[in-house]
């Protein structure tokens, strides 16, 4: 099986135009990728100078701006081809999609598992000078069926092509061109549409209304058009449907009214109106499940806004797909722990390896058949040519002549066209229940990882911020007890300078009372040596008064009496 995809290389200003077209010739021709040089060849050019060729080409025609080359990837299926082979499928694609028209530079790349060919080639054509230009739908009309061809031709599994598989590319295109994930423009214009219709009397209030809403409306040119807030370009109301062309607006306008409605009362004494409510028991989560499910609550309030303003909120409209696939996941599977969760995407990856053996198995016994298959497509060709020979038509001798030889093959095989048809509608559900079961598979797988990932996240900063916790804990605790010691030291000195004043204190009074004794003491010796030296000093004196005295008496009487 080989996909295909294309892609432009714009220009890269006036200075060097060929910028991105150089880079891209020197990616693809790179030796480790491609089997040291072995899977690089050239289409109208040589690889070594395929950048002056084109840039010649270019200069020649003047046409050495504007879009550069184009780059077509063809990627096959792990497993199922190897280097050499698909180096020989892309050198016949390129021949037979570009012809001798464009030079071009193709090579494969076997460095990953899945083999895959690159081809770049000039968007100008060196023999005519016409600009190479993709049309709409030219993936599904020429580049898949031309890989599909190949494939077939050497055995590989080919890819089926429907409405269906072309209709989600133009959704997805939708989605890549204006970032919004599953929301659609067209959804919305129309409900703004629809109303302004209901509202408006005449057209000149349909457009102002539609104004008041904050759409832009451009009214000059052939087709009415509208650009509503949010989108970069004006969109024509015509490509909305027949029922938005500007003449069908018109006659909506007049015949779409918004009547009022009236409250009918009927005559009667008024009655109590019973109705039986049956109640439903809450479902038991797990804390996991309740975590998501509050994510899911939160952003459903995004639900509350207008819808013509829902652009605002696509971030969060896809946020919220997310979280309700994640959501949906975990009710389903009823995982309640990380842990369950790990288990699950195990158990879904060893499911697609096994679904990837199914789908290689079935591939390989469609390939036998491949060959018969192209017999009966040739014959559901030949079928119109056949019916009109049998009626009498001669023209197509040569066509019958080949359905014939068509259904001798197909016999020698032991097989009916009809069979063979059957058969290849077997494969072919076959396939489809296959790539459904993948799909599913790889969805779970994806949205297991995303909560995972989500769930690791917070661990981690659950970690830090308890480590951080911690940390700042032991840091306060260091705090606190500084302060307390500090308090403790100054409870302490504290108590010793009061002890040391009431020591002091205590010394001080002895000293004093000591002082005060003594001097005392003293004042009373002294008065006392006072007293005792004055009572001396008047016996001693009495004394000597008495003793002179007595001297003078007794001298008295020893003089003679005369």
């Amino acid at each position: 099986m080989a996909i295909s995809k294309i892609l432009y290389i714009k220009d890269c200003g006036s200075s060097y135009n060929g910028k991105h077209l150089k880079q891209a010739l020197d990616y693809i021709t790179v030796k480790e990728k491609t089997g040291n040089g072995r899977f690089i060849s050239g289409l109208n050019c040589q690889p070594e100078y395929a950048y002056e060729q084109m840039k010649k080409t270019k200069e020649k025609f003047g046409k050495v701006d504007q879009r550069q080359a184009y780059h077509l990837i063809i990627s096959f299926e792990e497993g199922e081809v190897d280097a050499p082979k698909a180096f020989e499928i892309i050198g016949k694609f390129a021949k037979d999609y570009l012809g001798e028209g464009y030079e071009a530079v193709y090579a494969v790349h076997d460095n990953t598992d899945h083999i895959h060919g690159h081809i770049v080639f000039n968007s100008v054509s060196f023999q005519t000078g016409i600009k190479y230009r993709y049309e709409k739908g030219d993936w599904a009309r020429e580049i898949q069926p031309i890989t599909n061809r190949l494939c077939q031709e050497y055995g590989l599994s080919t890819i089926e092509i429907s409405e269906d598989r072309a209709k989600s590319t133009e959704s997805y295109r939708e989605w890549n061109d204006f970032r919004d994930g599953k929301f659609v423009w067209s959804d919305m214009i129309k409900r703004d549409l629809d109303a302004c219709i209901l509202q408006a009397t005449t057209f000149d209030s349909f457009l102002e209304l539609l104004s008041g809403k904050g759409y832009e409306i451009k009214q000059g040119g052939k087709y009415l058009a509208i650009k509503p807030p949010g989108l970069t370009r004006f969109k024509r109301c015509k490509t909305l449907g027949e029922e938005y062309s500007e003449e069908r607006i018109r006659e909506r306008v007049h015949t779409e009214i918004l009547i009022p409605q009236r409250i009918v009362t009927k005559n009667g004494s008024p009655r109590i109106s019973r109705c039986k409510i049956r109640r439903f028991k809450k479902a038991k989560l797990s804390k996991l499940q309740k975590k998501y499910y509050a994510r899911l609550y939160r952003i459903g309030k995004l639900k509350k806004q207008p819808y013509s303003q829902a652009w605002k909120y696509r971030d969060e409209i896809r946020k919220m797909k997310k979280v309700q696939e994640q959501c949906l996941f975990l009710v389903r599977h009823d995982l309640r722990s990380m842990r369950e969760v790990a288990t699950a995407e195990d158990y879904f990856s060893e499911r697609k390896k096994e679904i990837s053996k199914e789908k290689s198995k079935t591939f390989k016994a469609r390939a036998k058949y491949q060959p018969l298959f192209a017999i009966a497509d040739e014959m559901e060709e030949l079928k119109e040519c056949e019916h009109s020979y049998i009626l009498g038509d001669t023209f197509f001798q040569t066509e019958h002549e080949r359905y014939l030889l068509l259904e001798k093959q197909l016999y020698k095989e032991g097989y009916s066209a009809d069979e063979i048809m059957a058969l290849k509608e077997h494969y072919r559900n076959e396939i489809a229940a296959v790539r459904e079961k993948e799909q599913v598979v790889v969805k779970e797988i994806r949205t297991a990882k995303s909560i995972l990932s989500e769930l690791r996240k917070e661990k981690i900063t659950g970690i830090i911020r308890d480590s951080h916790y911690q940390v700042s804990y032991e840091e306060k605790t260091m705090i606190e007890t500084k302060e307390e010691t500090k308090e403790e030291i100054k409870e302490e000195t504290k108590d010793e300078t009061k002890d040391e004043t009431k020591d002091e204190i205590k010394d001080e009074t002895k000293d004093e009372t000591k002082n005060e004794t003594k001097d005392e003491t003293k004042d009373e010796t002294k008065d006392e040596t006072k007293e005792e030296t004055k009572v001396e000093t008047k016996k001693g004196t009495k004394e000597d008064t008495m003793d002179e005295t007595k001297n003078e008496t007794l001298e008295q009487e020893k003089q003679p009496r005369r």
